[in-house]
């Protein structure tokens, strides 16, 4: 399933959560880091989403066919954003709908070895459940 079926109920928005700094400092500092050690690269959810410096093609062209926002925070600025949730293990992934985050993905449910597609599975998985069985 690459896009949500039309009936099914789908979130305001994919929460997103990397495990990772905010900044481009931070972000130089990842690239070397997911290069020269990737066994341990702290961020599973971005070695999956992210090559060295930008975002894997099938996973933007998925996020960009959903009917729903996706919402990128780095660890600081989602504990800004969220202070009640400041303490989630992260990685994590979560739906939003209006006021409301539920968790869908958390770190032991992703894996660095992980591809783009087994990632959008696991998702699509939690988001619309009644259309696995």
């Amino acid at each position: 399933m690459s896009a949500a079926q039309p009936d099914a109920p789908h979130p305001d928005a994919l929460v997103i959560v990397y495990n990772a700094d905010e900044g481009l400092f931070a972000a130089l500092l990842d690239a070397v880091h997911k290069l020269v050690r990737p066994a341990t690269y702290p961020c599973a959810l971005c070695a999956i989403t992210y090559g060295a410096v930008s975002m894997r093609g099938a996973w933007r062209d998925w996020l960009k066919a959903q009917p729903f926002a996706a919402e990128f925070y780095h660890r600081q600025d989602f504990a800004r954003a969220f202070p009640a949730l400041a303490h989630l293990p992260l990685p994590a992934i979560l739906r939003r709908d209006e006021d409301e985050l539920a968790l869908l993905l958390g770190p032991e449910d992703m894996r660095s070895e992980m591809c783009v597609s087994e990632l959008i599975a696991a998702v699509e998985a939690k988001l619309y459940p009644s259309l696995r069985a």
